[in-house]
């Protein structure tokens, strides 16, 4: 029965399409006995006075070939032959059935419920994928040798009767019709001057049905590069991606044709939950990129009918990615589209960056639901230990507290965190990457966008730079192990669940210019390894009502995936406006202020304001930030220490310096004495090459100056 090197598929074709070939055999015999002469080459392309004469005596709805009788002789044959060919389908399908074999005719027409009638209608539009033959038999047919692919007049011809008993197939072959419906057949009007009436309509059989009839797959053209069929096999990467979903696909999977919808911003976990539910099923997965489709073809509903058709053809679970592409404005899908996928039998994930809801079809499909948000703490400190380990390095002890503050410091995506693994290995070359360099991919993969509405600020001082009084100190040091500790006391000791709504640390810093605010910000920065961004809110606020909120929801919105420090420098800017409520402009000022409140409540990072005005904040909105740190006037200790710390150790410097005398002679905030080292450094380059307590005084005389502030002579001298 089974030829040697040919697959049952393809033999099962094979005698199917003999069954046709006695069809189309009848056909064409009559056809010659009507006159219809297959050697004249200009056939079909001329009308004779005999051809329309007797057209006028032909029946209505009767072809050539239905006009004529054969012989009593060649009848009977083709008959006798008609009822062999069927019988041998019958034995050929029995023998591969004993075999456990099923050719994939055969599941086509299962799958797609197709009876006999529907099957010999695809067959006859099939048939010239396998042998062109049957292209100049359609063209001797329809008398046109440029029409090679059968119209729907001529399948009416070859399967049903005669005159108006042959529209009794016009069901078939109606857009609803199973071979339509599931898009194994299309109607194509051909160019003019063809006419487009229903009759006159070429079928087509997909590409991707015919590659599939041959063995393989081939998409769909308007899926071309945005779909994928993975054979799945289980892998300890895809189960802690999934983290606590894997379990739960067993659950999932009790009902035999699950309807799941996965959303939320980690795709790298919702991609392997759906590897997970098809290992559970034991069926291939059937990835399509919904967005990118969209872009090309933008009839959404063709795009997931044709990826659920592929899926049973494949006998895959169909994965719809970026299912937000097909949602309206107020995040609803289709009901055309809903019910499609509600009518699918088979497993259907689909996966969105945020929930949606499904409307407007009465629907008895049960959905289940799966949050795939950020992964928690817990989970991202197993991402950061599975990747490390597949790069064969491990977690050595040394490393194991620094996979612990990455968990807690950055809140990255699975994805992400591969990624950043990856970019550390490919900086430590053979051996193990360092705790810094597994920091700095960290921040390199959070989100790099946030530079665009702020300015990255590298950090350039440690603890030892900064001179603050002892208890603003120790409110910082507890800042710092705030932020370490959030992973322990939110979520081991359950703080989070009830008492914090967010894991975010909200800080304010007030005092005077120069006293040391942005200097703290990146020494906490420097501390904790995580990129700061400084934000001018002189330049976010806006004159017109309801513009700054736009603007800081945008710089939240970026800084949501950042994982950074966010520093709001010049809040003056929008709490000097904050008054007693007289005009609307009033109320607006105070309502931007509430905004930034709530937006920094909300962040899951830290953020911290920087304010001269602290007076402008009253008791309830101080009551919503976490710590309040006052950066006092210095006073003539710590200016000793400023000056003395902030000279670089490489400065040469004169016998006669006396920083202590500067301290108590001058009342300066760090930030001027920065400025007086910087200009005297200049001056002692082009003047001596050594700082000298000349060049000290005279860079102080400038920075007064400057400030607006009287200058005595009498001061100045050394």
């Amino acid at each position: 029965m089974q030829r040697a090197g040919l697959s049952p598929d393809l033999l099962y074709l094979e005698a199917e399409l003999g069954r046709i070939d006695l069809l189309i055999r009848r056909e064409v015999r009559r056809w010659m006995l009507a006159g219809q002469d297959p050697n004249d080459d200009y056939r079909g392309m001329y009308i004779a006075q005999t051809e329309a004469a007797a057209l006028l005596e032909r029946p209505f709805a009767v072809s050539w070939g239905q006009w004529v009788e054969l012989p009593p002789e060649e009848a009977d044959a083709i008959d006798a032959a008609f009822e062999q060919a069927t019988q041998q389908l019958e034995t050929t399908a029995q023998h591969f059935a004993a075999q456990g074999l099923t050719p994939r005719l055969l599941k086509l027409a299962h799958t797609f419920g197709l009876d006999r009638t529907a099957l010999d209608i695809f067959l006859l539009c099939v048939a010239p994928a396998f042998d062109t033959k049957y292209e100049r038999l359609y063209g001797y047919l329809q008398d046109n040798v440029m029409r090679r692919r059968p119209s729907v007049r001529l399948v009416l011809d070859l399967l049903g009767g005669a005159g108006a008993a042959k529209f009794a197939l016009a069901p078939y072959l109606e857009a609803d019709a199973p071979l339509f419906a599931h898009r194994l057949l299309e109607h194509i009007i051909e160019p003019p001057p063809a006419n487009a009436h229903w009759l006159n309509q070429t079928l087509h059989v997909d590409e991707t049905v015919v590659a599939w009839l041959r063995g393989g797959y081939t998409h769909h053209g308007m899926l071309a590069g945005r779909v994928r069929l993975e054979t799945v096999e289980p892998t300890c990467t895809d189960h802690i991606l999934a983290g606590a979903f894997a379990q739960q696909t067993q659950a999932w999977c009790e009902d035999k044709t699950p309807l799941l919808a996965f959303y939320g911003a980690d795709r790298t976990r919702q991609d392997a939950a759906a590897r997970c539910v098809a290992q559970r099923m034991g069926k291939p997965l059937l990835l399509v990129a919904i967005d990118r489709a969209v872009e090309t073809q933008p009839a959404r509903g063709e795009i997931v009918r044709v990826a659920l058709r592929d899926a049973r053809l494949t006998g895959a679970v169909a994965y719809l990615c970026s299912w937000e592409a097909c949602l309206n404005e107020d995040r609803m899908a289709p009901p055309d589209v809903v019910a499609a996928i509600c009518d699918h039998p088979d497993a259907v994930v689909l996966a969105a960056d945020s929930r949606w809801q499904p409307g407007g079809i009465d629907r008895t499909r049960a959905i289940h639901w799966a949050a795939f948000d950020t992964p928690t703490i817990a989970e991202r400190q197993a991402l950061w230990r599975h990747f490390l380990r597949q790069r064969n390095h491990g977690v050595s002890s040394l490393l194991d507290d620094v996979v612990d503050d990455l968990a807690a410091h950055f809140a990255l995506t699975a994805g992400k965190i591969r990624d950043a693994v990856a970019a550390a290995c490919d900086r430590a070359g053979r051996r193990a990457p360092t705790g810094d360099e597994l920091f700095a991919a960290a921040r390199v993969y959070s989100n790099p966008r946030l530079s665009a509405l702020a300015r990255k600020i590298e950090p350039r001082f440690v603890w030892d730079d900064i001179v603050l009084p002892e208890n603003q100190l120790a409110i910082l040091h507890e800042l710092v192990a705030a932020v370490r500790h959030r992973p322990q006391v939110l979520e081991t000791w359950g703080v989070g669940r009830k008492l914090v709504a967010s894991a975010g640390v909200t800080v304010l810093f007030a005092g005077p210019p120069g006293t040391g605010k942005t200097m703290a910000a990146e020494v906490i920065s420097c501390s904790l390894g995580l990129d700061l961004y400084k934000i001018d809110l002189a330049q976010v606020v806006s004159k017109y009502i309801g513009e700054t909120e736009k603007n800081l929801e945008r710089i939240f919105s970026e800084a949501a995936s950042s994982n950074a420090i966010l520093f709001f420098d010049e809040a003056d800017a929008i709490f000097g406006r904050r008054s007693e409520v007289k005009d609307a402009h009033d109320r607006y000022a105070n309502i931007e202020v509430s905004y930034l409140l709530q937006r920094m409540e909300h962040y899951d990072g830290v953020t911290i304001l920087a304010t001269n005005l602290r007076a402008n904040l009253d008791e309830a909105f101080t009551r919503r930030l976490q710590f309040v740190v006052d950066f006092p006037f210095p006073q003539a200790a710590d200016r000793l220490r400023i000056w003395q710390t902030l000279l670089p150790p490489e400065t040469p410097c004169a016998a006669d310096v006396d920083f202590g005398a500067l301290a108590q002679r001058f009342e300066l905030s760090g930030g001027a004495i920065r400025n007086i080292l910087v200009s005297a450094a200049y001056l002692a380059a082009d003047n001596g090459q050594v700082v000298t307590m000349a060049h000290l005084l005279h860079s102080t005389r400038r920075e007064l100056q400057k400030m607006g502030r009287m200058v005595g002579e009498s001061e100045f001298s050394v």
